[in-house]
């Protein structure tokens, strides 16, 4: 069950960045804060209407584009994070450079970007009569529910929460921190995976894009934002369960794969083929059927 859609507003006039401005979850929430009235520019890979040029990748890029951003801001009061990449990968394979690059982009790219904001975000307490600046991140599920074949995900999901603590650790007295942790939500990151036969679509619980829009909006608008929060209800429940009860969560997913090995679901996707020959002693054909074309589009 999703929570209640929150009539709590941002003050107007607020001054926000948000990365992967131009994206499944960023586009409605830059709408939805312009609608409330606060002043949003966004970093994306291609510039459009208030969306500034970014390879977050790039720390010169990077310093650059929040620079011109926080000029056309006038200032900064919040950053939210949703910019990222879901490339599917082996967790025994090479870091380059697919793993690799879903590092320097999920994880590296929020570092590098909160740390060119946070001059602009300190410097903003006196426009805000000594409130707060804020930074959200969003991570996801998939940093505390293991699933295969999305370890650098994981790994750079995972990491940003790690960040994130820190953050608030060394500029807790300047900044509220908070992460929020989306399911599965039906976005273009997620045509990476679908593309080579390793769709996330029916393997984690679904959520709908408002669910996550409406939580981040509520952590910008909140005078006391929450440190770690789902999307959902449910959502709370996993990563409550993600958290503290790892091990049984972690055997629940293992007794899965091990049946879904054993019935053919990873068979279209070469990538699986050691998995499935690993948990059932069975070898994928190496000439393998491709996944039919699909305009639908995914994600987590």
């Amino acid at each position: 069950m999703s929570h209640p859609r929150s009539r709590r507003a941002v003050a107007p006039g607020t001054r926000v960045l948000i990365t992967g401005a131009a994206g499944g979850f960023g586009a409605p929430t830059v709408q939805r804060l312009r609608e409330q009235g606060a002043k949003v520019v966004g970093l994306d890979r291609v510039a459009g209407d208030g969306i500034v040029a970014c390879d977050i990748t790039d720390e010169a890029a990077v310093d650059s584009a929040v620079a011109t951003a926080v000029e056309q801001l006038g200032g900064l009061d919040a950053v939210v994070h949703y910019a990222g990449i879901g490339t599917p990968n082996d967790a025994g394979g090479p870091l380059e450079p697919d793993a690799m690059k879903v590092i320097d982009t999920n994880l590296l790219g929020a570092w590098r970007v909160t740390a060119a904001a946070l001059p602009a975000l300190m410097a903003g307490r006196a426009d805000r009569d000594g409130a707060k600046g804020r930074v959200v991140f969003v991570s996801s599920e998939l940093a505390y529910l293991t699933l295969p074949f999305v370890s650098a995900y994981s790994v750079a999901k995972r990491g940003m929460a790690a960040y994130a603590d820190a953050l608030r650790l060394e500029y807790g007295t300047e900044l509220h921190v908070s992460t929020v942790y989306p399911g599965y939500v039906r976005t273009p990151i997620h045509d990476a995976g679908r593309e080579v036969g390793l769709a996330l679509e029916g393997q984690v619980r679904r959520e709908e894009v408002e669910d996550i829009v409406g939580t981040v909006v509520r952590a910008l608008a909140a005078p006391r934002p929450p440190r770690d929060t789902a999307g959902t209800r449910a959502g709370q429940l996993e990563l409550w369960a993600g958290r503290h009860i790892p091990t049984i969560v972690g055997s629940g997913v293992v007794r899965r794969l091990r049946t879904q090995a054993a019935t053919g679901h990873f068979d279209s996707s070469p990538v699986a083929a050691g998995l499935v020959r690993r948990l059932t002693g069975r070898d994928v054909p190496a000439v393998v059927q491709e996944p039919a074309p699909s305009t639908e589009r995914s994600t987590s």
